[in-house]
Formats: structure tokens, C-alpha cells, sequence
């Protein structure tokens, strides 16, 4: 390393460890100051300073500049080297590399990580996560590496583990937490809080106890806050609340997380088959999956897969292609209706030059009404119960938006051609827009009817009716109007 980098990389090292001089900073201000920019994000210039130690070997300097990050910046910074840097990256700053950096990590970062360490390493950090981490630590990996990992594991941590892969994916039982606070219903507030004191296990983050009959039913929840402010000789069966809502285990991750924001929950008992407590899931997780489902929703309106940069382009490969070839296919459909009407084009070059139009403003708004009801349907806002009064609502706001862009086309058409011209586009993008707005409602309610993921293909289909009724309508009212000869 040059003599300049290595002065470079003293001076911000030197920086960091100031605290802030007569202005009253604390140290991690500064910290914060040095290493973020404004939105948080780590700085390209300790970045750089990160690169030259690692590349010169320099542990010392490597870790004095990572030691003060949180376990969520360290794992960002992982993510900002190459793949095949991480791994090395990771052994030189191997003590910092915690449960929480893991658990931190980016799944697909995650995922490579863990398969290049040995089984005992990865037992290791599992052991110390949240049993919903490990999960996720371990459910992306291969069968036979999830086996070699799971028979390194602590009994109790194993048989948790093991429990939890074995209810599928992007559900409560993969999702919950295991550790939890329950007590029979012959309890005394008094006898609460005794039984916590002795307990001493208190290190996982709870904020209410579950209150269980002897088969180990949920009846009821008592907040903290209520346990802390009532008199001792009280009965938990006159203090809990009994209305609680209960998540089955084989409940869709994206279920919970609407559970939670419409009944403004912070935890919520998972029960198993027999309605027995199993788990508890808590805010910290949702907030995690609402993320998570709003940003897949709107990778999978586009056909862009999951979407992460540090997806393997293989995989990026095979979850787009496939979506651009159903594309083709139905853009087919589109071509052919031009090819019908082929001589009425080559007869009037207005309508060629029109064409583009008619396509572009009905796709946008098949898009507008699709994006609507898709987020209506991932948050159950349009439900069986309401669709046809969404259809309508729909087909209204169509007909205004329609009419609204047909008065503008159509007055620039008859000025620029004639005032027949004007008429049929103005016509035509009415129908091409109502159409739309039908297209873009009812795909995605037929695939949510059909249990298929309405926000998977919906865009294709209705792209293909959008692109395909507008030349229809275009075209075929201007061979109808007598502007050109019928083909």
C-alpha cells in the first residue's frame, strides 16, 4: 500500500477515534459523522479505507475501522465487496462477525457465506441466534447442509429448529419465536411476578404473558404495564384480556403481518393444529415481512424476480427470461391485428403514426388500475364481497380519464389530419382506456380467484388486451368511418 493510502487510512482511523473536541459531540456522533452520510449509508471513503486494509493485510487498522459499527452496518459493508471478497473479508474481522451480522446479512449474501463455512461454524452461530433467525439462517441452504448443520446443534436448539422447517415457507410457523412468556390461569398477579423474578431467563424481549389453561390453550394475555400497576392479590383471570387474536401456524406470512396492522398488534400467540401455544411472533418481525412483500409485489408486477443485486445472475437470468418470452407470445397477438388491417396502413400513413399513441395511454392505464387492485388484494381490501362495486368504481374513473384524453387527442388528430381522423382516435381511446380499466381489475381478481399470485403475470395479460383492443378499436373504426378502405 502507497505511503498516501497508508496516511489516508490513519487519518480517518484518527478521526474516528476522536470524540468530537470543545463542540460537546459524543463519540458516536462523530462515529456516526465519519462513517454515514446524511441517509445513514455507509461512506464511500470509509469504504475505501476498509478496501486498503483488507487488501494490505493490515487486521489491526481493519478492525479498529469496523469494530464501532453496528451489526446491521457491518453486514452492509459485506454486502458492498464482490462475492468472492466477503468470505476473506469476513475471516479477517472474523470476532466481529456476531449472530447479529448474520442475522443482518442479505439472504442471498447469507446463503453463499454459510455454505463456504463448516457445519460446526454455522451450529455456532445459530446456537446464538432467535430461533426464527436461525431458521431463516438455515431454510435456503441444501437438504444435506441443513442436516450436517441441524446435527451440530444443541438438543433443544435442534428440536426447535427441526420443528420449525418442517411447516412451509413465508409462514407463521417459520416465522415465529419460540421463546415466550406463558403461565397457568390460576395465577395471582402477585404469583407473576414472583415466577418472573425466579425464573431469571428474561433475556428475550416479551411485552405481554400469555395466560394458558392446563392443555396449554391461550385464554387469555396480561400487558406488562397492567402486571406492574396492579395489586398483588389480584387473579390474572379478572386482570387478562380474554379477546386475543390467535395466528394458526400454517398461516401466510403476508395474513400475519395484515392481522398485526389492522389490529394494531405488537405480539400475537401462534397455536398449532390442536390450538395448543407453540410461538409467538412480534412487531420487529413484521415490519421486516411488510417490507419484504411490498417490495416483492412490485417486483413481480414487472417480471423482475426477486429483484436483489446480489442474486445470482443465473437465477436473474432464469426468473425474468421466462416472464419476456410469455411477453413475446402474446405481443403475437398484438402484431396480428396489425398485420390484418396491413393495406388500410399502407393506404393512410396517419394511422401508423397514431398507432403508438393508442398503445402507450392504454397500457399506462391497464398499469394504473392493475397496481390498484393488486395492493387492494395483497391488503384484502378488495375481497369477494366488494369486487363488482370495484369493477364499477373502476369502469367510472376509466370513462372520465377516456373521455378527458379523447377530447385532447381528438382535437390535436383533426387539427394535424382531419376532423374524421379525430373523431375515431378520440373514439378509440375511450374504448382502449375503459378496456384498460376493466383488464386491469378483473386479471388480477381471476388469478387471486384461481389462488395464483395476481401480482406474478397479471401485467402480461394485461398488456396483451390493452395493446391488442386499442389497434383493434383504432384501426377497425377507421376502416368503419370509410377512411380507408376495408383490407
Amino acid at each position: 500500500m502507497s505511503d498516501d493510502a497508508r496516511l489516508d487510512e490513519d487519518l480517518l482511523v484518527a478521526d474516528l477515534s476522536q470524540d468530537g473536541g470543545d463542540d460537546g459531540a459524543r463519540p458516536d456522533d462523530r462515529i456516526d459523522d465519519e462513517r454515514h452520510d446524511e441517509e445513514n449509508r455507509l461512506k464511500p471513503r470509509f469504504v475505501r479505507s476498509v478496501r486498503r486494509a483488507f487488501e494490505s493485510g493490515d487486521n489491526t487498522a481493519l478492525h479498529e475501522l469496523v469494530e464501532p459499527l453496528h451489526p446491521a452496518d457491518v453486514a452492509d459493508l459485506l454486502e458492498l465487496f464482490d462475492s468472492d471478497e466477503r468470505q476473506g473479508l469476513a475471516g479477517a474481522m472474523s470476532d466481529l462477525m456476531s449472530s447479529e451480522v448474520v442475522a443482518e446479512l442479505n439472504d442471498h449474501v447469507r446463503e453463499d457465506m454459510m455454505e463456504a463455512l463448516e457445519p460446526e461454524a454455522v451450529a455456532s452461530i445459530a446456537e446464538q441466534l432467535e430461533t426464527d433467525d436461525a431458521v431463516q439462517l438455515l431454510e435456503d441452504l441444501d437438504e444435506d447442509d441443513q442436516r450436517a448443520i441441524i446435527a451440530e446443534l444443541e438438543p433443544e436448539t435442534q428440536a426447535a429448529v427441526t420443528s420449525a422447517l418442517s411447516y412451509p415457507e413465508e409462514t407463521a410457523g417459520r416465522l415465529m419465536n419460540r421463546h415466550f412468556m406463558a403461565v397457568p390461569e390460576h395465577m395471582t398477579v402477585g404469583d407473576l411476578i414472583d415466577f418472573l423474578r425466579k425464573t431469571g431467563d428474561l433475556e428475550h424481549d416479551f411485552w405481554e404473558v400469555f395466560v394458558v389453561d392446563q392443555r396449554h390453550h391461550p385464554v387469555g394475555t396480561c400487558a406488562l404495564n397492567w402486571i406492574l400497576t396492579t395489586p398483588r392479590n389480584i387473579k390474572l383471570t379478572d386482570l387478562m384480556k380474554r379477546d386475543q387474536t390467535l395466528i394458526p401456524v400454517t398461516t401466510d406470512q403476508e395474513e400475519v403481518a395484515l392481522m398485526f396492522q389492522k389490529y394494531a398488534l405488537i405480539s400475537a400467540a401462534v397455536v398449532d393444529e390442536s390450538g395448543r401455544l407453540v410461538g409467538q411472533v412480534t412487531v420487529d418481525d413484521i415490519v421486516h415481512i411488510i417490507s419484504e412483500e411490498a417490495g416483492e409485489d412490485a417486483l413481480l408486477l414487472s417480471g423482475a424476480g426477486d429483484g436483489d443485486i446480489n442474486e445470482p445472475i443465473r437465477e436473474a437470468y432464469s426468473s425474468r427470461v421466462r416472464w419476456l418470452v410469455a411477453n413475446l407470445g402474446t405481443a403475437v397477438v398484438a402484431s396480428a391485428i396489425i398485420a390484418f388491417f396491413g393495406a388500410a396502413i399502407e393506404k393512410l400513413v396517419a394511422l401508423a403514426v397514431l398507432m403508438p399513441i393508442v398503445a402507450s395511454i392504454g397500457g399506462n392505464a391497464g398499469t394504473q388500475t392493475m397496481a390498484v387492485a393488486v395492493r387492494a388484494i395483497a391488503t384484502n381490501q378488495l375481497t369477494r364481497a366488494n369486487t363488482w362495486r370495484t369493477v364499477w368504481r373502476e369502469v367510472r374513473v376509466a370513462i372520465l380519464n377516456g373521455a378527458t384524453i379523447a377530447v385532447l387527442i381528438g382535437i390535436a388528430a383533426a387539427f394535424l389530419f382531419s376532423p374524421m381522423m379525430g373523431a375515431v382516435i378520440a373514439a378509440a381511446m375511450i374504448i382502449n382506456i375503459v378496456v384498460a380499466g376493466l383488464a386491469g381489475v378483473l386479471v388480477p381478481v381471476i388469478f387471486e380467484r384461481l389462488r395464483q399470485d395476481p401480482a406474478v403475470a397479471s401485467s402480461v395479460f394485461v398488456t396483451m388486451i390493452t395493446d391488442s383492443m386499442g389497434f383493434l378499436a383504432f384501426l377497425g373504426l377507421a376502416v368503419v368511418s370509410g377512411l380507408v378502405p376495408a383490407a
